[in-house]
C-alpha cells in the first residue's frame, strides 16, 4: 500500500502518463446489462463483462488485471491519462465488483464502463465498453 501512495504522489507531480499499464491485446469490456435500447425501471441492475483480462480491487498489482469505473450520462471521455476521478457520474468500483444497483429518474441516459488500472487510471490503449443507451420508466 505505501507503494501505492507513492505512485499516486508521483502521479499529481510528474504527471500520470508514465503510469499508464500496457493493456493486452483483444482485451474488451462490455455491458452484460442492460443493453443498448433496453427499456428499465428507476432501480436496476447493472452487470459488467470483461474479456481477456481479469478483475482485481484496485491498488492490486497484478499483470492484465483492473476495477470498473461506470460513466452515468458523461458527454465527454475524462482524461485517459490520469486517475479517473470519483463523482455523481463516474463510479469506481474498486473493491472489484463486477455489478451494482442504479437507481436513475425516468428518460434517456447513457452509461459506460471504463477499466482503470491499480492507480484508476485507464489503460493504454483504453479498455472501454461502448456508450450505450437507455431509457428508465
Amino acid at each position: 500500500m505505501k507503494k501505492l501512495l507513492v505512485l499516486l504522489l508521483l502521479a499529481g507531480v510528474a504527471g500520470a502518463t508514465e503510469l499508464r499499464t500496457a493493456a493486452p491485446e483483444g482485451a474488451r469490456e462490455y455491458f452484460i446489462s442492460p443493453r443498448n435500447g433496453d427499456v428499465v425501471g428507476q432501480t436496476f441492475t447493472v452487470r459488467f463483462g470483461l474479456s481477456g483480462m481479469g478483475v482485481a480491487p484496485a491498488g492490486t498489482e497484478a499483470p492484465n488485471t483492473g476495477h470498473h469505473h461506470l460513466l452515468i450520462d458523461v458527454a465527454e471521455l475524462p482524461p485517459l491519462d490520469q486517475p479517473l476521478p470519483t463523482s455523481d457520474t463516474i463510479k469506481h468500483f474498486g473493491k472489484g465488483q463486477t455489478e451494482t444497483e442504479l437507481t436513475l429518474p425516468p428518460g434517456k441516459h447513457t452509461l459506460q464502463l471504463i477499466l482503470g488500472n491499480a492507480l484508476h487510471i485507464p489503460f493504454d490503449p483504453p479498455v472501454m465498453s461502448e456508450k450505450i443507451t437507455i431509457t428508465v420508466e
